[in-house]
């Protein structure tokens, strides 16, 4: 991933499922080929994420999806009970099938959500989100 932004990325992360970019206000995941994310599997990014934002720093998740993969959205009910303090979830799609999968996922979603095509702009929509608190 290469990402011209104003942020710090904090560290990277390396994990089964995928790679993780933490920053001080949101995270960037990259999941991997062909990987079908359930929230079983997703447990070591939370513990991560949790790590780095606890219940108080506010953060946006941004998906980068490089990938094809498959995820259950329903877990979004289980992992938005998990942090008070996440702001918004951004989807960066790269293709029609991925656009329309995102498009599928923003129906389960019940923070602020939003589609892009450019990484760079959902890491300033995410600043946008943050600016707001």
């Amino acid at each position: 991933m290469h990402l011209e932004v104003k942020n710090k990325l904090l560290k990277k992360h390396d994990i089964e499922i995928g790679s993780f970019y933490f920053y001080d206000h949101f995270m960037i995941s990259e999941i991997k080929e062909g990987v079908a994310v359930v929230y079983e599997n997703a447990l070591e990014m939370l513990a991560l994420a949790k790590n780095y934002y606890g219940n108080t720093t506010p953060f946006v998740y941004i998906t980068n999806r490089i990938n094809s993969y498959s995820f259950n959205p329903t877990s979004h009910f289980k992992t938005t009970a998990i942090f008070p303090n996440l702001r918004g979830y951004a989807m960066v799609t790269y293709d029609a099938i991925n656009d329309e999968i995102a498009d599928m996922e923003q129906a389960f979603m019940n923070k602020p959500s939003k589609k892009f095509n450019k990484l760079e702009d959902a890491v300033a929509w995410a600043d946008s989100l943050i600016v707001k608190d």
